[in-house]
This record gives C-alpha cells, structure tokens and sequence, in this order.
C-alpha cells in the first residue's frame, strides 16, 4: 500500500516560541488513521525566509500539507502557500483561530486553498486524512469547510468534550531545544469577554490531572526554562488549581529539576485564601501569573461581559506581591468601550501603584468571531483591515490618544517592564507630582520615533537628559540612582558615557575597598561611586534574584 505524506506547518511569532498544534494533529494521526500516513512537522518563524521554509516542504513532497492559523502569521502563512502552489500541487488544508470564524471569505480570497477546519483541529483533520488516503467521501466531517465545483460548504466551528491525545513524544522534545514550552491543561473558558475568542469554544473541560501531572514532570525536565500553561483561566475550578499549585511546589528540586518556571494565566478575583497562602511557600522563580485587568472602569467591564470582583482582585494581587517570590504580570487594554483616555489614564495609575513586575499596555483586536467584531452597531469601533485588526478609533478615544498610547507602551516597556530603571523612577515620582501615566506619556511623546533601533547607552543618555531637563531634578542625586539601576541590571560592570564623572580618586577607593573585599573568583564586579551619599556600592555579577532579575547592590562604609 502505498504511503500518504503529510506535512504539518506552523509559523511562530518567534524562534523561542515553540507552538503545540501541529503535534496535536500529528498525534491524532498516529492514533486515528491508516498506519500507512507518514506525518513531518516544521516550526518556522514570520522572520524567517519564506523561500527558505517552502524549500523544507517541497523536499518533503507532501501529499496534504495543513497549516496553524493565527493573527501574528496569516499573511506570511498565505505567502508560502501560494510560493508552494507555484512548485508542487498537495491538498492544502488551514485550521486555528484565525481561519475558523471566517471560513467562507477565506476560501473565496485564496483559490490555492483546498479546506479549511473550523474549530478544533484534531479530530476533523485525521479524518480528513483518512478520507483522502482511502479515496472515501469527507462531507459530513465535522467543522470541515471546502469548496466543490465552484460551490463553497461551510460548517459550524466543531467543539468537543473528548480530551485529545498527548503531543509529546520524543521528537518534539528534540525539536524543543530549550525554547519555551507550552501545555494545556483544559479547554475553554468559563467566561465570555466580548474581545476573546476562548468564550466560543464550548464550556470548561479539564483533562485527566493524572496525565496533567505527568506532563508537568515530562516538560520540567524537557530543558525548557519557561512552561507556559495555554488554559484561558487556569483557576477556574479552585480545587484543581490548588491541587496543580500544590504538586508543583512540592516536587520542585526532586522531580522538577531546579531552574523550571511554570507560567499560568489566571483570574486573580477567584483566588481564594488557601490558595494564596499555599502560593506565598513558592521557592522564587518558581511560578510566574499573569493577571488580566484589562481595565478597572465598571462601565467598561460591564459593556464587555467581563465579570471582575474589582476589589478582591485588587486586594488579591497584592497579597501575591507581598513575599516576592512570584512573578506578576498584570495586563490593561486600550480602546475599550466606554474607556476615554481619562479613564484609562486613571485604570493605568491604578495598576501601576500595585507595583507588578510586569504592566502591559495591550491595544484592543477585533478578531474574527469575537463578539466586538460580529455586532458593530453595539461596538462601533474603527480597526485596521488587516491582521492584527487592532482598533485605531473608538467613540471614546481618538486616533490620536491611541497614537499617545502607543508612544506610552514604549516607554513603560523600555522604563519600567525592562527592569533597567525602577530605582529611576522611584525617585522621579518621589520628586514629582506626576502620576505614573504622565511619566510615560510625556516621555514616550519625548523620544517618539527615536527608539526602534537605539543603543542601550544611547537610550540611558535620553532618560538622563529627559529627567533633568523636563522635571528640574538634581543631576547628582538622579545620575547616582541611574548608576545603581545600571550596576544592578547589567553585567558588564560598566556605567555608560552619560553617568560617568572624572574621578582620579576613584580607582584608589576601589583598591582600598578590594584589600578588604576581594572579588570572587570568575565573577565580575562593577562599581560606581554615589556623589550624594559619599559612598561607594558594587554588584558581583554571580546570581540573579529569580523573580526580578537584578544582581544585589552593596553599599559600603569607607
């Protein structure tokens, strides 16, 4: 009998992304279909060469070959098929969120296009395979789109309650090679935010915990650093989640290898107490959460169907917080409905003060079949036609306050979420009467257009200037808290040209210091002198804390 080759294919945003959908398929193959179906993978990025990619394929000569879909690489997914269209003539199959809500004008816009699988992939598309390989009928496959003699079929999105086959085997545990590593734990969620796609897919199932468990020990020891958890609100159902929190702790440094972070997305309302007390035992690095506000205006939270406890979650993050051994991401969204700039200014303010280790200023997306972008009279919202749909215009915030909003995203990424310069800002908002969101906006407007490629050193000179300029701040006291933010963060021991002052003393201070402290050896020390203070400090570029990625600043007593 004669073998059937499939080619699976997804394109990550980037090389350290690793993505879990062609293995899934892969794995539904191997268990559903005709032993005689030999199945490849290949994981690209949007950077890479197309050509490039497309040649891995054609020497594979594929018979069917399926793509992962999604907003970060539709365009580029589209180019490589038609590049592969000019070479060879498989079955071209697409699938994932951004192809399973608008089947129809998918398949009208690219002729190369054979099927397309709306919703969940795994079943559907080893019956495809199936189909094909014994030359039988596929129209009743469910959640299956094509097209036949001119006339497109179209079928609802399919959605199960069966648990799909594991994705790990040893070859995509090779293929892994250290980037982060993905794992799914349920499906679904139980909520329904007009702006999410997660809501559309059917209601919460979780997946055996026996099996669960066995993975988190299986992709602890893959080599990975980062195992990030997919499911849309890994705690909701408590009991699971403490269970899951639990048996990670504890077997972490025995079964889980030291150095293994485990990444969750969570709603930080439906914590309960026990949870967080079992959380604050954590070791530091352990677990990281990222916490989705979107935004704290009950109008707007309202308008998107996003059920939020306002207080508790407020209250929850700092409980979190308080030991500082987890990381803290927290996310706001803006374009909202019924969110003006003033009301963002204000959502903004507010998280900031709850001091995360991480605050993203994410833009609104109309995806397809989101709520947002299927009822335009009840969201009148302007977005871009093309992928990511990002929303350019609201009638609450204007083009131009988005444009703002895009200058204050690079700053709080570059100021505040790199981790270069929170002593740095410490001290502007001690010395100022700005709120956090002035800060960035006004600096963001500052260095607007400046920033995409700059060098480190460069950008370390336009936040001094900036400070000094703008705010009238005392040179000395910010150049000594830029260097210790700067001796804190980079290894190099070095302070950039901006923050270095002449001193012929300086060198003799140091000796002195090392007659008494000598460096360790093989471990790199830098130094800077605080004008201010009169007093030396140093960092020995050995161990990094594990949750916020700064070397220790000693100060010391001459």
């Amino acid at each position: 009998m004669k073998s059937l080759k499939v080619a699976i294919c997804t394109l990550n945003s980037k090389y350290i992304h690793s993505s879990l959908a062609p293995w899934y398929l892969k794995a539904a193959i191997e268990a559903n279909c005709p032993r005689n179906i030999v199945v490849s993978v290949l994981e690209g990025t949007i950077n890479d060469d197309l050509s490039s990619i497309a040649n891995e394929i054609i020497a594979l000569n594929p018979d069917i070959i399926g793509f992962s879909c999604y907003i970060w690489n539709i365009i580029a997914t589209k180019k490589l098929v038609r590049m592969l269209k000019d070479h060879i003539n498989p079955i071209i199959v697409l699938g994932g969120p951004e192809v399973s809500f608008n089947p129809r004008e998918t398949l009208e816009s690219e002729p190369h296009i054979d099927f397309i699988i709306s919703g969940e992939g795994e079943k559907p598309f080893s019956l495809l395979v199936s189909a094909i390989c014994n030359q039988s009928d596929y129209t009743d496959i469910p959640g299956l789109c094509y097209k036949d003699k001119g006339k497109i079929y179209i079928k609802k999105p399919y959605f199960t309650t069966d648990t799909p086959p594991s994705p790990y085997n040893d070859e995509y545990f090779k293929k892994l090679n250290g980037r982060l590593a993905y794992l799914e734990t349920s499906r679904g969620c139980p909520f329904s935010c007009a702006f999410c796609l997660s809501g559309n897919c059917g209601n919460v199932r979780f997946f055996d915990i026996e099996r669960t468990k066995s993975e988190i020990i299986k992709l602890g020891n893959s080599g990975a650093k980062t195992i990030k958890l997919v499911d849309r609100t890994f705690n909701c159902n408590r009991k699971r989640a403490y269970e899951l929190f639990k048996f990670i702790i504890e077997n972490y440094g025995s079964a889980i290898p030291q150095g293994a972070c485990f990444h969750f997305e969570i709603a930080g309302d439906l914590l309960d107490e026990q949870t967080i007390r079992l959380l604050s035992t954590a070791p530091a690095g352990l677990i990281q959460f990222e916490i989705g506000l979107q935004s704290l205006n009950p109008k707007t939270l309202e308008a998107i169907q996003r059920k939020t406890d306002i207080c508790k979650l407020l209250g929850n993050i700092r409980k979190l917080l308080k030991p500082e051994n987890i990381h803290i991401h927290i996310d706001l969204i803006a374009g909202l409905p019924f969110e003006d700039l003033q009301s963002f200014r204000k959502s903004f303010n507010t998280a900031f003060s709850l001091k995360p280790h991480m605050l993203q200023l994410g833009f609104l997306k109309l995806l397809h079949g989101s709520q947002m972008r299927e009822n335009s009279e009840k969201y009148p919202c302007k977005f871009s036609p093309e992928p990511p749909y990002e929303v350019i215009e609201t009638p609450w915030i204007t083009h131009n306050e988005l444009k703002l909003l895009h200058f204050t995203e690079d700053a709080l990424d570059r100021l505040y979420n790199s981790g270069r310069f929170r002593r740095t800002l410490n001290y502007v908002l001690t010395e100022t009467e700005k709120t956090p969101f002035d800060i960035f906006s006004e600096f963001g407007e500052y260095t607007a257009n400046q920033t995409s490629s700059i060098a480190l050193d460069d950008y370390i000179e336009l936040v001094y200037n900036f400070f000094c300029e703008k705010y009238k701040l005392n040179n000395t006291v910010l150049r000594d808290v830029m260097a210790c933010d700067r001796l804190a963060t980079n290894a190099s021991g070095s302070l950039p040209q901006v923050l270095r002052i002449k001193d012929p003393s300086l060198k003799q201070k140091i000796k002195a210091f090392e007659r008494q402290t000598p460096q360790l050896k093989g471990v790199q020390r830098g130094y800077a002198y605080l004008y201010s203070q009169n007093r030396l400090v140093y960092a020995d570029y050995k161990d990094k804390h594990p949750v916020t990625g700064e070397y220790q600043i000693t100060k010391v007593e001459l």
